[in-house]
C-alpha cells in the first residue's frame, strides 16, 4: 500500500480509530529514540525561549488562559 494510499485509508477511520493508529505509530517510532534526531532548530527555539526566561521577558499562560487561545 503507497502512502497516498494509506492516508485516504485514515481518513475513513473514525476519530476514536484514527487516535488509536495516531498511538501506535508513536509507539513504534518511541521504541528506538536514538534513532530519532532532532533538527537543529529545535535546539535553538529551547535556547530562546529559555533566554527570555533568564531575562524575565517571559509570559505565561494558565491552561484556562491557553484553551481561551486556542479556541479564537
Amino acid at each position: 500500500m503507497s502512502v497516498a494510499e494509506l492516508k485516504k485509508e485514515v481518513l475513513r477511520l473514525s476519530k476514536a480509530e484514527r487516535l488509536q493508529v495516531m498511538e501506535s505509530l508513536w509507539t513504534s517510532l518511541s521504541k528506538k529514540q536514538q534513532d530519532i534526531e532532532s533538527p537543529a532548530w529545535h535546539g535553538e527555539v529551547l535556547a530562546a525561549r529559555k533566554a527570555k526566561v533568564d531575562a524575565g521577558k517571559a509570559k505565561f499562560l494558565s491552561v484556562a488562559q491557553l484553551k481561551k487561545r486556542l479556541r479564537r
